[in-house]
């Protein structure tokens, strides 16, 4: 079973979350599938949710078990972060490795949720419409996809001051959870509207 969440991801939540990808065979990580869920959030609202979910696990087998459990744990992540957006009090944070995790590892996890994110933007139907193309192509979501592009590439070799490193980690994270919301609101009109 998903483990409820208090505000902030852990850890443990990701890791959870990775394991049960891992065990159905899916190719995505739990970063990835974090940033990819919340993009189509941002873009298709709660109607985006179970497409979300079958793109995440298309190359896992329909009759395995643990591809079961992994839709139960996306679905459970879509939830949790569809409210958190909602929120608007600081709520939401991208799911990564805590901060125990080596730095090289969480840098890995930083690049593949911003790649899950950026996939995530124009992965649906919408991206097909102009009035999408038109919102990402303007400030400051023109200018967040470009920062989340440089962020694909980020890499450490560990070999830096540790404090620098993770001060820096920690202002990059906190530029995602801030940008991931601004384009979540910049984006609302243009969402469909539906009840949870």
């Amino acid at each position: 079973m998903h483990r409820p969440r208090t505000g902030m991801t852990t850890d443990r939540d990701y890791e959870y979350l990775n394991t049960a990808l891992r065990r159905c065979r899916a190719s995505w990580d739990a970063a990835q599938a974090h940033g990819f869920i919340t993009a189509r959030l941002s873009v298709g609202g709660a109607d985006a949710a179970p497409d979300a979910v079958a793109r995440i696990l298309e190359d896992c087998d329909t009759s395995d078990a643990a591809r079961g459990e992994c839709a139960m744990l996306l679905g459970a992540e879509i939830e949790e972060t569809g409210t958190a957006l909602d929120d608007r009090r600081s709520g939401f944070s991208p799911l990564l490795p805590g901060d125990d995790e080596p730095a090289v590892r969480r840098a890995e996890a930083l690049a593949h949720w911003c790649e899950g994110f950026l996939h995530g933007l124009v992965a649906g139907e919408e991206a097909q419409t102009g009035d999408l193309r038109e919102r990402l192509a303007a400030e400051p979501i023109a200018d967040i996809i470009v920062d989340m592009l440089q962020m694909t590439r980020a890499v450490t070799n560990g070999d830096g001051d540790d404090a620098t490193e993770e001060e820096a980690y920690a202002e990059i994270v906190e530029y995602l959870r801030v940008a991931a919301q601004l384009i979540y609101e910049e984006l609302a009109e243009a969402r469909p509207v539906v009840s949870r």
